[in-house]
């Protein structure tokens, strides 16, 4: 019987979440038929080497946000020579840091907003873009820290006086519609689009019951639903990611515009989750979902 050590929680804002999405899949695995074990992540790594002696056949990574998703923690799975899922360091840590990840977008080709990388404190002062414009973190995941700042807005001193997060990405703002498409390695699974309760798709949104709604497929053009597709699937190559991904899309359909937002490597797998949904609509049920990733663990690649 194939063991798979469950990492979940970890140190980022996003715990909470990698949490939920991890006791979701100790429940999949275990009905796959898996013998499965729980590690909860904390800052001790001596703890952490510890769980994974004697060391599993594969290692579900369920952590999301720094040190789960940037590389770090699979760096370390690397060192050990321990399978496993999503995507490896590098690819990992270039999703993470939005700036990077942009850079690697143009020069694939593929459409991303225009944007400038600034110090919080410059937007106390100016607005860095023409608004409306969204402020984001450059390393942080789940739409933590993300605002958006429209013409006539008085906001920015509330952003900055809130704002623990590094450095900050300034990014023109894209109208329309929140498009996401989920790919497994080298198929795009459909378009979701994301329909948030309130003002966009924050974390609150994201997670909390009744926060957005998601119609899967989205009802939209044929050709657009195929380019977002091709355009999720391009990104995910271009990243070099393996596994699961999902990529973010914003469509002005007044323009017919079609923008590159970012890439997640460590998709959700909570309840209100979207790849697993995306799955769901292709006949692949959560159990098999989770088999399939464990499946494809690998390290050192």
């Amino acid at each position: 019987m194939t063991r798979v050590a469950v990492l979940l929680g970890g140190m980022s804002s996003e715990s909470e979440v990698s949490r939920r999405s991890g006791a979701q899949v100790i429940a999949a695995l275990e009905t796959a038929g898996f013998e499965v074990s729980r590690v909860d992540v904390t800052e001790d790594l001596g703890a952490l080497l510890q769980a994974l002696t004697p060391r599993p056949d594969v290692v579900f990574n369920a952590l999301h946000g720094p040190f789960g998703e940037d590389g770090t923690i699979q760096g370390v799975l690397d060192y050990m020579g321990i399978p496993y899922t999503h995507s490896g360091v590098r690819a990992s840590a270039l999703a993470m840091d939005k700036a990077a990840a942009k850079a690697v977008f143009a020069a694939a080709g593929l459409p991303v907003a225009p944007h400038r990388i600034i110090d919080i404190a410059e937007l106390a002062d100016h607005d860095p873009l023409p608004p409306p414009y969204v402020v984001k973190p450059v390393n942080e995941g789940s739409s933590v820290g993300v605002s958006i700042v429209k013409a006539g807005d008085n906001n920015r001193t509330e952003i900055v006086a809130n704002w623990h997060y590094g450095p900050a990405m300034v990014e023109q703002y894209i109208p329309g519609r929140e498009l996401t498409v989920g790919v497994l390695e080298d198929q795009a699974l459909a378009v979701t689009e994301i329909l948030p309760a309130e003002k966009f798709y924050d974390y609150h949104a994201k997670y909390a019951a009744g926060g957005s709604r998601h119609v899967v497929p989205a009802e939209i053009p044929d050709e657009v639903a195929k380019q977002a597709m091709d355009i999720a699937l391009a990104a995910h190559r271009a990243l070099g990611c393996r596994g699961a991904s999902r990529a973010d899309l914003r469509y002005d359909d007044e323009t017919g515009r079609l923008v590159l937002l970012e890439v997640n490597t460590q998709p959700g797998l909570t309840p209100t989750s979207l790849l697993p949904e995306q799955a769901a609509y292709t006949g692949m049920d959560f159990p098999a979902l989770c088999t399939w990733m464990v499946e494809r663990a690998a390290c050192r690649v």
